[in-house]
């Protein structure tokens, strides 16, 4: 049997919003169960299936994911994929109709991105500019050892076991005195360490959104922000993007609306790479004053700075006690570490371990301890110097091969700290063509619409320096500007570009 002609059958509608993974796996499924493809037929390798279908290879190791979940392929290693033996089917496939029981779910057309962004591999032959994360190459590891081994002697054995859900005390106090020096006054009954950032925004949301409750975000924003808070059924108000805060369009929404919260990343801001300016924020705090608004500042990129430091937080500015300050170790040391904090009043810490108690307990003790010698220890001071200096390079010499390939197809702002390089197509192109080209040519990139809300279109992308050496970034940029040179990113308006972009 020619597989090959036969899986080119499958058509792939790139203007569905189904999920292209979806798509192909259902495909394959119906011909699995109509026998087109028997029992023990080998399925082609990944790379073959991104060639013959025009998709991404993620897209096809979330499709043979599915499929094996199904129970209708069997994986075996050194050997390849194949379709599963009738008798294994039978035995392996769910009889259960699981989404008949499950409750009701929100979702989108971008509701798996961050999903997909973290679990798609960067050291393959794609160079990926979409995921916001460090180089593995400056994982600080030599400190975290050093920091295991210089704790160990303090350490109670219970110390190991389970905390309180706020969060390992002594690191509460170490938090205190890093957000001290950085001009946040706290103390440790303020503080609650959370699993990463991204949980912090669950919790707060959770503790304080109910839906059709008002809410402000920039536009656009990090896209797990919109996430969170349209899963939790909050109507959202944008303040649209320009060079400063249109505080007359706040406060119409403040006086019509009564927001509950407002969504901020004020400094080095993602996707665009933005800092609010001192007199902006102060004028934010006046107003969220005034109105008693309750602000989030969401800040995980401020140790990231890649010339003069930016200005104080908003956290370090508050006057009435309404701005609640999330922060992440994340983006400075790396990811796995799942260590982020919140710091706001202790009424509001004390209803957010509530909801905390409930998902985990507590964040990992293990990262708890590390962290916390790292900062009694001042380990980190070396280590920020270190990767400012790379990310830097980076920076500019991801700016340098742009303005060489891809000149006068991209327009952007040079950041300067952050991750991101927020690039606006000139002339307005296609972002389905360009993200499918791009796959194609072993690129990837986040769209522009993945951080706005509604649906609303996009003529800009994302591109992340950080995770890969200058020598990958100007690889990457060449690629993006020979299908600009090709003319291929231009076949379509960008009316044209689908929901869910290809990563």
């Amino acid at each position: 049997m020619d597989i090959t002609k036969t899986l080119s059958g499958i058509r792939i509608d790139h203007s569905s919003s189904a999920p292209m993974y979806l798509q192909l796996a259902n495909g394959l499924a119906a011909k699995i169960q109509n026998s087109t493809l028997s029992a023990g037929t080998k399925l082609p390798p990944e790379r073959e299936l991104v060639k013959l279908l025009e998709v991404s290879r993620t897209t096809i190791i979330n499709a043979y994911r599915l499929l094996e979940e199904r129970g209708l392929i069997i994986t075996r290693v050194g050997s390849g994929t194949y379709v599963a033996e009738p008798s294994f089917i039978n035995e392996s496939s769910a009889t259960i109709l699981w989404e008949q029981l499950f409750t009701p779910q929100y979702k989108s057309p971008l509701s798996s991105l961050l999903r997909t962004l973290i679990a798609t591999p960067t050291a393959d032959e794609t160079i990926s500019l979409a995921a916001g994360m460090p180089d593995p190459a400056f994982y600080p590891l030599s400190i975290i050892e050093k920091a295991l081994v210089s704790s160990k002697h303090d350490l109670e054995v219970s110390d190991f076991g389970h905390m309180t859900t706020e969060g390992y005390l002594p690191l509460r106090h170490s938090l205190a005195a890093w957000q001290s020096r950085l001009g946040i006054q706290a103390t440790p009954d303020q503080i609650l360490v959370a699993s990463g950032s991204q949980q912090g925004l669950y919790l707060i949301v959770k503790a304080f959104v109910e839906p059709r409750d008002y809410v402000i975000v920039e536009s656009p924003t990090y896209l797990g922000a919109i996430q969170a808070l349209e899963a939790s059924g909050a109507r959202i108000l944008t303040l649209p993007p320009s060079d400063g805060i249109n505080f007359e369009l706040l406060e119409d929404y403040l006086i019509r609306y009564r927001p509950k919260l407002m969504y901020t990343i004020p400094t080095f801001q993602n996707p665009t790479g933005r800092v609010m300016s001192l007199h902006d924020r102060q004028e934010l705090i006046r107003l969220a004053s005034r109105y008693r608004l309750v602000i989030i500042e969401d800040d995980p990129y401020s140790q990231l700075y890649y010339g003069q430091q930016p200005p104080l937080s908003l956290k370090s500015l508050d006057t009435y006690g309404g701005v609640i300050y999330m922060s992440t170790f994340s983006k400075i040391l790396f990811p796995g570490l799942r260590t982020g904090w919140i710091i706001a009043a202790p009424q509001v810490i004390n209803r957010l371990a509530q909801e905390k108690q409930h998902i985990d307990l507590h964040s990992n003790s293990l990262s708890q301890i590390i962290l916390h010698t790292c900062l009694e220890e001042n380990y980190l001071i070396n280590h920020l110097a270190t990767v400012r200096m790379e990310y830097k390079k980076r920076r500019d010499a991801m700016v340098s091969a742009i303005r060489r390939y891809c000149n006068g197809y991209m327009d952007f702002n040079i950041p300067e700290g952050g991750f991101y390089l927020w690039c606006t197509l000139t002339p307005p192109a296609s972002g389905t063509e360009l993200i499918r080209r791009a796959a194609a040519a072993g690129v990837s990139f986040v769209p522009g619409e993945a951080f706005y809300t509604n649906g609303t279109k996009s003529n800009e992308i994302r591109l992340c320096f950080a995770t890969h050496n200058e020598e990958l970034l100007k690889e990457g940029i060449r690629r993006l500007g020979r299908i600009f040179a090709s003319g291929a990113a231009n076949a379509a308006q960008p009316s044209d570009i689908a929901g869910r972009p290809i990563i």
